[in-house]
């Protein structure tokens, strides 16, 4: 009886340790996209890439479609393709119309897809800046931080980014983060707390009106 009831304990805690693997995966900030491009923007690791921006602090500024503002300073020197990528899209009035098409309290929202379903991104994929990737960035996933999502391919990321809610240092090392609110964090917190449906989405579009950058 004994034995059998060991072997019955090792199941379940075998079933539990799969379940909570399972469950971070699903919960990590992703793009789903399943087509790799073929245009990435040179390659990935540090390299002798120095951003346009170097030296000086970009200032993203959100304007959400209900009146809310989310500023936040990016920094070239820490991620410096993933901010030149950023701030290009910004320039070219990407985001503006776009959502936050993922929201999970105590955690992250996610933003910056045209499709509004995750699938999609923009034209271009950057190389990953991130340590598990070769690139050494030592910016950690605090609240506030914003980061770029990705798929399982490390240089996948191209538009889609995330804005920390919670410190999540699980994230540290895997993710290319590069800049961090400002102003305006009661308003991701308003925002990480709409209702939504089982795929995280809100049932109320979070739409990001305007999205403008300020080189100082």
């Amino acid at each position: 009886m004994k034995i059998v009831n060991l072997k019955k304990n090792l199941i379940i805690i075998t079933m539990m340790i799969l379940s909570i693997s399972v469950f971070g995966c699903s919960k990590a900030p992703s793009t789903d996209s399943n087509s790799k491009k073929d245009n990435i923007n040179e390659n990935s690791g540090n390299s002798s890439h120095k951003s346009k921006y170097s030296g000086k602090k970009p200032i993203v500024t959100i304007e959400m479609e209900d009146g809310g503002v989310i500023k936040a300073e990016l920094y070239p020197d820490v991620a410096p393709k993933t901010v030149d990528n950023f701030v290009s899209l910004v320039q070219s009035g990407f985001y503006n119309g776009l959502i936050f098409h993922r929201v999970i309290p105590n955690f992250m929202i996610q933003g910056g897809d045209p499709k509004g379903n995750g699938t999609g991104g923009s034209n271009d994929n950057i190389p990953g800046e991130f340590k598990s990737n070769g690139f050494n960035n030592d910016l950690k996933h605090t609240r506030g931080v914003l980061s770029m999502a990705r798929s399982q391919d490390p240089n996948s990321a191209s538009s889609q980014f995330f804005i920390m809610v919670k410190d999540t240092a699980q994230l540290d090392g895997d993710y290319a983060a590069f800049g961090k609110v400002t102003q305006g964090i009661e308003e991701v917190d308003k925002i990480v707390n709409v209702k939504r449906d089982q795929n995280d989405k809100p049932l109320e579009p979070q739409k990001m009106k305007k999205v403008t950058i300020e080189i100082q």
